[in-house]
């Protein structure tokens, strides 16, 4: 066995995808003099969430200057909300720039990751092969995974059929019937551009969003200029951009009944639009604003009011044949279903492929809802941390900021490794975790997330909010500057003698 374990590669660091999260920990690790790592990618090229996301009118819903590397900024920006094809750009150059192309592993999906308690590393499995490691740095992100809800008689369908993240660009949509389920981020975005085009479209929304105008602009020459020739214009540019945002979350987290002020906001954008008051009707939410994603657009409502759009106001229940039939009991005849439904966020893909020391997957263990420490690490995973963890996402700011934080702890988790010496592992303590959990869901409690009113992609199966930080950008970064050995139990390799016949048989037992 050992024999054929030598002819396995090792590495210090495996990083698990290519998105800002992935590219973001490999910058860090470079930075940190960490040059043994690979990066698994199962795709072709990097990119992530902005190289699956191709629809049209794919755009971020957070400026340019703020949804960047706090260490790699890009003072060509053309536009203050970048589209798609701009942000895929970015991280191609950010890839260059830092030399990370020797480290990824192109069509190279993990498979299965387990650990090995005796060697204290991660065998994992990819679609290229087999590697061990020190460390795994799970980067896969929540909008990795589309999610097509299962409903009956989608089989029978006799057209075309995609979500927004898989977009065949070979379907011509010219004229056809087209319905859209779901009216999210991906959903605001795409019905302007294909409206134009498509013969009808009929949209089936479960409950209205709350869309505010979107103040994007051409960046100018000029302002281009001045970032080039001075960097700090473009520091104090992002750092206004933040501050805004950091001072907006405590009406989000502490006073949601503050909210009405944007919320008439909201509603002015869709009365310019829509001088229908049955539609209006239809598109004004119950709920508070900010409960779910809140979305940008000064698109989205002149679209609904054109003649050869229809809002259903209600959730598609059933496919008989080409003929989409609504809860409400609306039919309609379509040649063609796009998806807008979102993603696995709460019930992370990847979790499955992942076996921790008791032999139980992250999946099973996260069973009654994902908890990890500081969004990082979980208990019964040593030397396993994931980036955008449990409860790193945001309602209102760029998630750069919660990537670079988490880049901090991993950066202190991998120093604190070295430290230590020898083979050795960090296992989050389970009463850490636990403290931690209970501590961000007691903040939890008054946010607009829980009491706004609505049932959002945030919440797990169990109604528990594991995705959203229910605090500012600030407060999280400081939570994550260190780690804390306090709340990891330090693990070394078993003895030999017990190598020979205990630890083995105990494996048996458990």
């Amino acid at each position: 066995m050992a024999g054929h374990h030598s002819e396995h590669e090792h590495v210090r660091v495996a990083v698990v995808g290519s998105g800002f999260g992935g590219l973001g920990a490999a910058v860090r690790l470079r930075r940190e003099g960490v040059t043994d790592f690979v990066i698994l990618e199962r795709s072709g090229s990097v990119g992530g969430t902005w190289r699956d996301n191709s629809y049209p009118g794919c755009a971020c819903d957070v400026p340019s200057h703020l949804y960047s590397f706090s260490f790699a900024p890009n003072p060509e920006w053309p536009r203050t909300f970048s589209g798609q094809e701009h942000i895929r750009a970015y991280l191609e150059h950010v890839t260059d720039t830092f030399g990370l192309r020797p480290h990824i592993r192109l069509d190279s999906e993990a498979k299965h990751m387990r650990w090995d308690a005796e060697r204290l590393l991660w065998e994992i499995e990819t679609s290229s092969g087999t590697l061990t490691a020190d460390v795994v740095v799970s980067a896969t992100g929540p909008l990795s995974d589309p999610k097509i809800p299962d409903i009956a008689g989608i089989d029978t369908f006799e057209g075309k059929i995609f979500h927004s993240a898989q977009w065949d660009h070979d379907y011509d949509l010219r004229g056809k019937r087209v319905a859209m389920i779901g009216t999210g981020a991906s959903a605001i975005q795409i019905v302007p551009e294909i409206q134009k085009e498509v013969g009808r479209l009929t949209l089936f929304q479960r409950t209205p969003p709350w869309v505010l105008p979107r103040a994007d602009r051409a960046i100018s020459g000029a302002e281009r200029w001045l970032h080039r020739q001075l960097p700090f214009t473009a520091k104090a540019r992002r750092g206004l951009l933040w501050g805004i945002r950091e001072l907006q979350v405590q009406a989000f987290t502490k006073r949601p009944n503050e909210l009405g002020m944007i919320e008439s906001l909201a509603k002015r954008n869709m009365h310019r639009a829509i001088k229908d008051p049955v539609l209006r009707e239809k598109l004004t939410p119950t709920y508070r604003i900010g409960c779910k994603r809140i979305l940008l657009s000064n698109t989205y409502y002149p679209a609904l009011a054109r003649p050869n759009v229809d809002l259903v106001a209600s959730g598609l229940s059933e496919i008989r044949g080409n003929t989409l039939v609504a809860a409400d009991g609306t039919e309609t005849e379509v040649d063609a279903i796009i998806f807008g439904t979102g993603f696995h966020v709460t019930d992370m893909p990847i979790a499955d492929r992942v076996t921790g020391a008791d032999g139980r997957t992250l999946a099973e263990s996260w069973q009654d809802g994902m908890k990890s420490l500081r969004g990082a690490t979980a208990a019964g995973f040593p030397n396993w941390m994931t980036i955008i963890g449990p409860n790193t996402g945001l309602g209102n700011s760029s998630m750069i900021l919660m990537i670079e934080s988490q880049l901090n702890y991993m950066a202190d988790y991998v120093r604190q490794l070295d430290t230590l010496g020898g083979r050795v592992a960090l296992a989050a303590r389970p009463s850490a975790v636990n403290a931690w959990n209970r501590r961000v869901q007691d903040r939890m409690k008054r946010t607009v997330w829980n009491t706004g009113g609505c049932t959002s992609w945030y919440l797990d199966q169990n109604g528990v909010n594991t995705t959203v930080w229910p605090g500012t950008t600030t407060e999280f970064r400081s939570a994550t500057r260190r780690v804390d050995l306090a709340e990891y139990e330090v693990v070394r390799p078993p003895k030999p003698v017990q190598a020979a016949s205990g630890a083995r048989t105990e494996k048996v037992g458990a």
